[in-house]
């Protein structure tokens, strides 16, 4: 009988944010999210140059945890989390860790998309979904090995998770996703009237 095996596993972790202490309560999360948009003029004023819908504090603010206290208790739960999958991924840190790079929060309206991109001189980036409306995009990530298959046939409908060319993970509040940083991934348009609000985080090796 022959053998199958799955190469080059590409992981993602899928947890509740909660998982591990302190408890972030989403609701008091999303409110600092909004007020920390409406007077971050810095913040607005990039958007608008930019093209970039809705909101992002990613070109404006850098010390979030530092400002606001529910963001530093957001990174204690996500330093325990990004242990966690380190581990799972059996990396070998060495006598350096996992730090905190940057952390960044994104409210996307209707019709707001973000495209393709990666997080490259990071190891391990992620977000942690504060608002998920109904119609509000899914997080889509790329097989990466996608660039190599020029001459290779699709895959059928129906393939399996781990042969899709794309998987789609559609998170609810509370949720943190986890992925290496190489991991090619996008928002597609939103269709919710309401705002989809995440904070999006990298992690280095130092």
């Amino acid at each position: 009988m022959p053998e199958f095996k799955s190469l080059f596993a590409t992981p993602l972790y899928h947890a509740r944010l909660s998982d591990f202490d302190p408890k972030v309560d989403t609701d008091e999360l999303e409110a600092s999210c909004y007020s920390i948009a409406e007077d971050d003029e810095a913040g607005q004023t990039w958007c608008e140059e930019q093209g970039y819908p809705g909101y992002t504090s990613y070109a404006s603010l850098t010390d979030l945890p530092w400002r606001f206290p529910i963001f530093a208790d957001v990174v204690k739960a996500l330093d325990q989390h990004v242990a966690a999958f380190a581990e799972h991924c059996q990396l070998d840190l060495g006598d350096k860790q996992l730090q905190l790079e940057d952390l960044w929060i994104n409210i996307l309206p209707e019709g707001g998309s973000h495209s393709s991109h990666i997080h490259p001189h990071s190891v391990i980036s992620g977000t942690t979904y504060v608002a998920m409306p109904d119609g509000a995009s899914a997080l889509k990530l790329e097989d990466p090995r996608l660039p190599m298959m020029m001459a290779a046939p699709t895959r059928v409908k129906n393939a399996r998770e781990e042969l899709k060319p794309f998987v789609y993970i559609a998170p609810a509040p509370g949720d943190v996703l986890l992925w290496e940083s190489w991991l090619r991934h996008e928002v597609p348009m939103s269709m919710s009237e309401e705002d989809r609000i995440s904070v999006s985080f990298n992690y280095k090796w130092e």
